[in-house]
């Protein structure tokens, strides 16, 4: 079977999860439906296939959406919060160093065939809570097991993605949480041409990010001209509510299809120790994000989905579908993500160098 055929039958596969998906009432059931059927399907060895095209396109329109959230307003309030986002960037360095410690320990026996050295760049960056394709590449450098990386990250995104949507639906549905009026978007509506000039604008910035080779580069590039066009009180057009969907689909896709036959097979145990560790983080996100909410005065939803250990796209559709404070669950995730990439690196280094001198 061809390439083009895995992905448009695969598309298909995901479009009926989808819409399955909004006949239960699921949460984000453009994303959920189609992650959790592809993953299915692939672990049970159906020719899945994702296209990175499509995934680079529902990227971009992400990160285009996004941007729109970010007023004059919205941008102050998210400045006066630096304090709380550099503790969750030290909270979320802390607690992945904790959980590679613990699978280091724990599977210390089942990888002893390992150089030291290549065993601990394994638990360390399998543990860190950033960008799964960066960190498995950190991992490549320093001579780890990046099968073992990636199945890890991979089982951690999709434990959160799955979870934390449920849990906020069930939140809103027991507690009421309401809309802050503060933290909507811009532009409410998609027109024409400015949705246009829009598209135009977030695709040169992608671009730019790509030639820089920046990571998330449809996302980050998208991402950071809507913003600033919002900030300038440029206010084009809104992303069409069918586009945003079409992205969470293909974004959906794309996760689901990493769980293939073989990633089944990959050392049972050590998923079962990334899912265990996983649950773990979760729950002390939550409380994490119940205290940055009472020290902030924001409400608990959006610092837990800020905080949650989960990737940046994800969250922040999560927010923006149930409407719980888009541009401070962004701001905190991207904050982290930067920090994460730009600092487990060099830590790595200084504890192998400590560790030869102690």
């Amino acid at each position: 079977m061809n390439a083009g055929l895995r992905v448009a039958l695969t598309l298909l596969l995901a479009l009926a999860a989808a819409k399955l998906c909004i006949w239960l009432h699921t949460p984000i059931p453009w994303m959920l439906g189609p992650l959790l059927a592809t993953a299915l399907a692939s672990v049970l060895g159906a020719p899945t296939r994702s296209a990175a095209l499509l995934r680079n396109g529902g990227q971009w329109v992400i990160g285009a959406a996004l941007g729109l959230y970010f007023t004059p307003q919205v941008s102050a309030l998210v400045v006066s919060l630096w304090w709380a986002i550099v503790l969750a960037v030290v909270w979320a360095l802390a607690l992945g160093g904790l959980f590679g410690l613990w699978l280091q320990r724990q599977h210390a026996a089942d990888f002893a065939h390992l150089p030291p050295g290549a065993w601990r760049a394994t638990s360390y960056f399998a543990s860190a809570i950033g960008g799964a394709s960066e960190m498995t590449l950190l991992a490549e450098r320093h001579g780890a097991r990046t099968d073992l990386v990636a199945a890890a990250h991979s089982v951690r995104l999709v434990m959160v993605v799955v979870s934390v949507p449920f849990a906020m639906q069930w939140a809103q549905s027991h507690w009421g949480l309401q809309v802050d009026a503060r933290l909507l978007p811009g532009p409410r509506v998609a027109q024409w041409p400015g949705l246009m000039w829009l598209a135009l604008a977030t695709a040169g910035g992608a671009l730019v990010m790509t030639w820089l080779k920046r990571t998330n580069p449809w996302f980050m590039g998208a991402l950071l001209v809507s913003m600033g066009l919002t900030l300038a009180g440029v206010h084009w057009s809104a992303v069409p509510t069918g586009w945003s969907n079409a992205a969470q689909l293909v974004i959906g896709v794309s996760l689901g299809v990493r769980f293939q036959r073989e990633f089944v097979h990959t050392a049972p145990r050590w998923l079962a120790s990334a899912a265990i560790g996983t649950l773990l983080m979760m729950v002390l996100s939550v409380g994490f994000g119940c205290l940055l909410s009472w020290a902030t005065g924001l409400h608990p939803a959006t610092l837990i989905l800020g905080t949650s250990p989960g990737g940046i796209a994800e969250m922040a559709i999560t927010a923006k579908v149930l409407q719980l404070g888009v541009p401070v669950v962004t701001a905190f995730q991207v904050c982290r993500l930067v920090a994460v990439l730009i600092l487990v690196g060099p830590i790595f280094q200084w504890m192998g160098r400590r560790k030869k001198t102690a």
